[in-house]
């Protein structure tokens, strides 16, 4: 199967108006139009690629609403940046609105995404393709679509359920659907996927697409995250998941290195290439977390302001998160570093060295700023730019995910080999009993900085504790935090609708407390 970024410029094609005909319909032959797209196998191939781009929209937002919104990070406060920081910086402190960046972005980016994967199932019938093709694409397609609103029920609740290709203007606007409702058309779609035959990952790395092995963990999760829990199910599909080719690599540094892209170990990632191109291919999620620094070249190999646009000193690890790990764990110095330097009057920080966190002591006259090393792999050869594909699903993390069910099921002996498999990886002792609290425990260290705490803080019922204890910690530690932050209550289990929205959908109703 073909690379997913070799047809990264498919994503022109679905900026084409299927609504709209063109003056006087006098469209040059050598045009392509919705009308004469949506035809041959590659048409559709070129479609459904594009249809991936809005993961990368995910994986960026999710730093700040995912990871910086639990007690694994923070950011770092500097005090020239009132103005469009700012509004980042309420996400942390649960000050957010209907108006507050990266939320709007997400929301958008992926109905974006559904809007191009509806377009794809809807042409499909009528397409020149073979009624095998058909089912891979619209196995793949359904996948897709599943996932995207996976990520909107979780982080909106009940959302607007738009299932087929938008060809008027009444068709753009609908209310939200109860959560219930988005949860069984997640597992409809995904559930057709995975009886049409989505292909099991033999071969390694993989080519970034969809797999058996991604459904499942997609609709496991779903059914372990969905109003009304079903264990038996998301046993069994994380029990398959086990059976299949997938396996933990040597070393828990190795995951994250770009050369293991797409391993074993990987059931779904992001993909990305360090290209020098304005292909939007790359990322630039290392700039964003190392300090802010005059002389980031030190860092990072190559001279890129991250001061504005581009900022650093963002999803910084707490000095809790980093004293939580157990001794010897070697998942500590693989995610998370020191820069060390001195800071001038202006808040001007200059990196004179890079050092392990787990023996580092602080020099006298020195600053020093923690960070996250997992995606931290340079020389790199464009200015803020990177490669590091991001993950979404690992095979530790289905280990883990499966621990979590058999002790939800009060079969915690039978969790056992399945969270010691992840901890002897780390170096750390087999545990001999196991309460969903080791479970818990286990997936923040393992999972750390890869956009799954807060969520699965919701999951497990712990995020109004556990956050509202961090909240104080935090209000204790900076005084500049306002009173009213880190009130986390049920309302603030989900985000605000994007204000923007709201003026256009008249249809859509703010969630409640925003």
């Amino acid at each position: 199967m073909k690379k997913l970024n070799i047809y990264i410029f498919a994503a022109s094609v679905l900026s084409l108006s299927s609504c709209s005909d063109s003056f006087l319909n006098l469209t040059p032959e050598t045009t392509i139009t919705t009308e004469t797209f949506y035809k041959t196998a590659d048409h559709f191939e070129q479609a459904t690629v594009a249809s991936y781009t809005g993961l990368r929209n995910i994986a960026l937002s999710g730093i700040f609403m995912d990871e910086m919104r639990s007690d694994n990070t923070f950011y770092t406060y500097y005090s020239g940046d009132r103005g469009p920081y700012n509004s980042t910086e309420k996400l942390a402190l649960f000050l957010d609105d209907e108006t507050v960046g990266w939320s709007p972005d997400r929301y958008n980016g992926v109905y974006s995404s559904i809007a191009r994967v509806n377009t794809i199932l809807g042409r499909l019938d009528a397409s020149e393709l073979t009624e095998e093709e058909k089912k891979a694409v619209r196995a793949e397609a359904l996948f897709l679509r599943a996932f995207y609103y996976f990520d909107l029920v979780q982080h909106w609740g009940g959302v607007p359920l738009m299932l087929q290709e938008v060809t008027t203007e009444a068709e753009a606007f609908a209310a939200k659907s109860p959560v219930e409702d988005v949860y069984k058309q997640i597992l409809t779609d995904v559930s057709e996927a995975i009886s049409l035959g989505l292909p099991v990952a033999s071969t390694f790395p993989q080519s970034g697409r969809a797999t058996m092995g991604a459904a499942k963990m997609l609709r496991a999760y779903c059914y372990m995250s969905q109003p009304t829990r079903d264990y038996k199910a998301a046993e069994q599909d994380l029990k398959d998941i086990t059976q299949m080719n997938y396996g933990l690599l040597d070393s828990y540094e190795a995951v994250f290195n770009p050369a293991n892209k797409n391993s074993k170990e990987s059931i779904f990632e992001v993909q990305y290439l360090e290209d020098g191109s304005n292909a939007g291919v790359h990322n630039d999620i290392p700039w964003r977390l190392i300090p802010k620094c005059s002389n980031n070249d030190f860092l990072m190999g190559i001279t890129f302001s991250n001061y504005a646009g581009t900022s650093g000193g963002w999803c910084v690890p707490t000095e809790e998160m980093i004293q939580s790990y157990e001794p010897g764990d070697k998942r500590l110095d693989a995610s998370i570093a020191v820069a060390e330097g001195k800071t001038d009057d202006a808040e001007q920080f200059t990196c004179e060295a890079v050092k392990t966190v787990s023996d580092f002591t602080p020099t006298t006259g020195k600053n020093f700023y923690y960070f996250i090393r997992k995606y931290y792999h340079p020389p790199y050869q464009y200015a803020g730019r990177a490669g590091d594909n991001f993950p979404v699903y690992r095979y530790a993390g289905a280990l883990l995910l499966l621990a979590e069910n058999l002790v939800a099921q009060n079969r915690n002996v039978e969790a056992l080999p399945y969270i010691n498999e992840v901890r002897t990886r780390a170096g750390l002792e087999s545990l001999t009993s196991v309460t969903a609290e080791d479970v818990a425990d286990e997936m923040r260290h393992e999972l750390a900085f890869e956009n799954h705490r807060w969520t699965d803080l919701i999951r497990t019922g712990k995020a109004i504790e556990t956050m509202t204890e961090f909240g104080k910690t935090m209000k204790a530690k900076y005084q500049w935090i306002l009173p009213s932050a880190f009130e986390v209550t049920g309302n603030r289990l989900v985000f605000a609708f994007p204000l923007r929205e709201r003026q256009i959908n008249y249809l859509l109703e703010q969630n409640p407390g925003y």
